[in-house]
């Protein structure tokens, strides 16, 4: 993603959640990098201004949930519609789970995906390698050719693995070359139910999914973390006993790390309406209690950041009873105002609401990447000159045929949300602005 291209950001707020700088600034991008941040050299002639008066200037955005759905969805050109949602809602890099169709166990598939999105020029694409062949829990794919390839870890993506054996020696095998993986905790058998257990599942005549297949599952990689000295990132944490475990875990020094979808912060079981399959999602939305204590984890540290989990459906899959239609909602363009909603709501600073979704992510797969480890999640100078530029005080309404991604469905579909998404950059390149006159993406041709 080389550019000759000098980019002025005049007069915005800069905010950096990592340093805590905050103030009044302009900003000077030059290949690639963050020449300057208040301070311009007088001899700094930039070929394109952006004026960001009222706005917010932070660091590009960091998801490490959005299913790309490709390779497998070609022929749709799925891959440039949720590119281009990426950058539309200010993520400038991006995490992809390996249950793609094939399956990312293959070091030519990793490395078709990372050419397709590269030629694009949106988003940084970061792929998850596949940790056993086809996800099916039985042979351990060869971490070293897919990390060679350019995966940044491994994942069962939302397939639990049911052979605890299996699992130890992805841990054992992880531990000794130094990769990472990342679980959803889910109990294979305890796990297989459409909405959370409680008393509203029961009501609907839904097949519930326990707080156990959470914890179990917990349980079973803390010990074998302990056993192993492997590295995990916990994927998609949904109750407040999970929670608990992974702050104990944190404070007995296990090499930890989690995050939390935007659905669960924000929305709970009740939010399924009458059987609304926009809110079947993976995993289920739990109570009240448990959506209060990811809110409070994700406050204080012990989740270490804010995902879309974007899974695009298309209508076939969604337009079905609730039991029946497929999990998952659309969620890449809606990132960042959800963490503006959460720090709103709960009188959150705004220096936490944009750390949970650049740096504290960032760290997150830094860990991952270890010596390959670059500088996103900053906005400093001399890093890399990714950034997103919002305006706080503009509000917009989820529309979704409005949305970029070829999956409409969300169950935030009519809410009100805080910030919009003004200009996106990566690596010095412009890949979204809104211009005065009306809002247009900017070709990546």
């Amino acid at each position: 993603m080389k550019t000759q291209t000098k980019i002025l950001i005049k007069g915005g707020r800069v905010i950096d959640p990592a340093s805590g700088f905050d103030q009044i600034s302009d900003v000077a991008l030059a290949d690639g990098v963050v020449l300057a941040i208040g301070k311009i050299a007088p001899d700094f002639s930039p070929t394109q201004t952006i004026d960001a008066t009222g706005c917010i200037v932070a660091p590009g955005l960091v998801d490490l949930a959005v299913h790309l759905r490709e390779p497998g969805h070609e022929h749709e050109r799925m891959l440039e519609s949720e590119m281009a949602a990426a950058v539309a809602g200010g993520v400038t890099s991006l995490v992809c789970p390996p249950d793609t169709d094939p399956v990312l166990d293959e070091p030519g598939l990793v490395e078709m995906l990372r050419y397709r999105a590269e030629k694009l020029q949106q988003a940084r694409v970061y792929p998850l390698g596949a940790l056993t062949r086809g996800l099916a829990g039985e042979t351990l794919t060869e971490m070293l050719q897919l990390t060679e390839a350019g995966c940044v870890a491994f994942s069962q993506a939302d397939v639990a693995l049911a052979n605890t054996q299996v699992l130890q020696r992805a841990f054992q095998y992880a531990s000794t070359f130094g990769y990472a993986i990342w679980l959803r905790p889910q109990d294979f058998h305890l796990g297989q139910g459409v909405a959370a257990s409680g008393a509203l599942a029961t009501r609907m005549g839904l097949s519930g999914v326990p707080v156990a297949a959470e914890t179990i599952a917990l349980h079973t990689i803390f010990e074998l973390m302990r056993l192993t000295n492997a590295r995990v990132h916990i994927c998609r944490l949904s109750s407040a006993a999970g929670v608990e475990l992974v702050r104990q875990a944190k404070r007995d020094g296990l090499s930890v790390s989690c995050d939390v979808s935007i659905n669960s912060l924000h929305l709970t079981d009740a939010d399924m309406g009458y059987f609304d399959s926009r809110a079947r999602l993976n995993p289920p939305l739990r109570q009240q209690r448990d959506r209060d204590a990811l809110r409070a984890g994700l406050l204080d540290g012990t989740i270490d950041a804010l995902v879309s989990d974007h899974t695009p459906v298309d209508e076939d899959a969604k337009d079905l009873p609730f039991a029946e239609s497929e999990p998952g909602a659309t969620g890449v363009e809606l990132l960042l105002s959800l963490a503006l909603k959460w720090s709103a709501d709960c009188g959150v600073e705004l220096l936490r609401a944009l750390d949970v979704v650049s740096h504290g992510p960032a760290s997150v797969l830094g860990a991952s990447l270890g010596k390959r480890q670059n500088r996103v999640g900053r906005l400093l100078a001399g890093g890399v000159a990714d950034v997103c530029v919002f305006d706080p005080q503009s509000s917009w309404t989820v529309a979704s045929a409005a949305l970029r991604s070829q999956g409409k469905h969300t169950p935030f579909s009519g809410y009100e949300l805080p910030g919009r998404v003004r200009c996106t950059i990566v690596d010095g390149r412009v890949t979204y602005l809104v211009p005065p006159t009306g809002i247009e993406p900017v070709s990546s041709a």
